[in-house]
């Protein structure tokens, strides 16, 4: 069985405040502006676009077969997907539902805590689309 390691991460400049994500699935990158929200919401939205993006591009029947690890440094994101922290935020329970209903597409898939410094692709791509979007807002 084939291991695919996704890495992902989200940030907002004022939180709440303009947000982006950052992905990285076998080498290629990702980002993304998602417009306003919080630092949590933005995490969660970078999983959902991960695992969108990688069903797309493989199909169903491919990614039944893989097995996946997402990693964040997010310590509150891992731990709710995992089952260790409670929910308790209506709007990250909305979100936390979508990703336990993508994941039922997948076949093994694990979501891991790692350090900050293990993360810095994913967290330059979320910079760049803040950066990106912060720019052409300031144009005008």
């Amino acid at each position: 069985m084939q291991k695919i390691i996704i890495y992902t991460d989200g940030g907002s400049r004022g939180n709440p405040g303009p947000s982006g994500i950052g992905v990285v699935i076998n080498n290629r990158e990702y980002s993304e502006f998602i417009g306003e929200g919080t630092n949590n919401e933005a995490e969660y939205k970078a999983v959902i676009f991960a695992l969108k993006k990688y069903k797309a591009l493989l199909g169903k029947e491919t990614i039944k077969r893989a097995g996946i690890e997402v990693r964040s440094d997010s310590e509150l994101l891992i731990k709710q997907l995992n089952g260790e922290y409670k929910i308790s935020e209506p709007r990250i329970q909305k979100l936390f539902i979508e990703v336990w209903n993508l994941k039922v597409d997948f076949g093994n898939i694990k979501f891991v805590q790692i350090p900050r410094e293990e993360n810095k692709q994913a967290d330059r791509l979320a910079n760049e689309a803040l950066d990106s979007q912060t720019k052409k807002q300031t144009l005008f």
